[in-house]
């Protein structure tokens, strides 16, 4: 082994569900090798973290609408009234649904 190019180890356990998605990982990049596979993806690959605060915030908000759109449904379907404002509300809860989405389009 004093000869070989490579001679360091690195050895890292992983559980079986997680050693069959590097494997099938490892065929879909047409790799046969598992330590060229793995010293590839250590070296050259890469993590992407995103952040999903705005997204989070943008579902919460959209929540609480479809939330109060149901509490009107339930009560139009109950009595079979609704009211000028609460058709006007619904409206407007609509075109802010409509605001959030298009404000979260990717770019």
């Amino acid at each position: 082994m004093a000869k070989r190019k490579r001679n360091m180890q690195i050895l890292f356990c992983v559980s079986p569900e997680e050693k069959k998605l590097i494997r099938r990982k490892m065929i879909e990049s047409k790799t046969k090798n598992m330590g060229a596979y793995l010293r590839k993806m250590a070296i050259d690959g890469y993590i992407v973290n995103t952040d999903t605060t705005p997204l989070k915030k943008q579902y919460e908000e959209m929540h609480k609408i479809g939330v109060n759109i149901n509490q009107i449904a339930k009560k139009v379907n109950s009595t079979g009234d609704l009211y000028p404002e609460e058709m006007q509300e619904l409206k407007e809860m609509v075109k802010e649904l409509w605001r959030i989405l298009r404000s979260s389009q990717l770019k």
